[in-house]
């Protein structure tokens, strides 16, 4: 016999937020992608530790280990770069633990902004807490404002 649950368990849950950043996509990028083992630390503001395995330059395949504060409790992972395309994306996934982040960013010519969309995946969500999958939803889509807005912030204040 098969029981149906009130909630899809193979579906990700996400949150996506997009912000427009008064700098040129190369700037932008360099901040985000060329120098993300420098400066993700900053914008994550969440971690406790941070290490990139496989030292500071950002290519596919390159690796880190995380340790972050969610909610009292300390979450250890390692993730790696899927994909990493200058000027444009870069996406990493935890290797120990289901998530994944997309930082894709578009370039408006006409006034020289950049669009930063980044999106966060939980892969996977342990059984016992699907029926607080509305709840974890928001906090990832919370999540997500706050990380465009860090990076956001971070761009701006780098210039002055």
């Amino acid at each position: 016999m098969q029981t149906k649950l009130p909630f899809d368990t193979t579906k990700p849950i996400v949150g996506e937020a997009s912000i427009e950043i008064d700098k040129p996509i190369d700037e932008v990028f360099e901040f985000i992608g060329e120098h993300f083992f420098d400066n993700y630390p900053k914008w994550a503001v969440e971690l406790v530790d941070f290490e990139p395995l496989d030292g500071k330059q950002v290519f596919k395949g390159a690796r880190a280990k995380q340790v972050r504060d969610e909610n009292g409790e300390r979450v250890e992972s390692i993730f790696e770069i899927l994909d990493f395309t200058p000027v444009f994306k870069l996406i990493f996934k935890g290797l120990n633990a289901p998530y994944k982040h997309n930082y894709l960013l578009t370039n408006n010519t006409e006034n020289k902004h950049t669009r930063l969309n980044f999106r966060f995946e939980l892969l996977e969500l342990e059984f016992f807490m699907r029926p607080f999958q509305k709840l974890i939803r928001i906090a990832i889509e919370d999540g997500a404002e706050n990380t465009v807005e860090n990076i956001k912030n971070l761009l701006i204040n780098q210039s002055h």
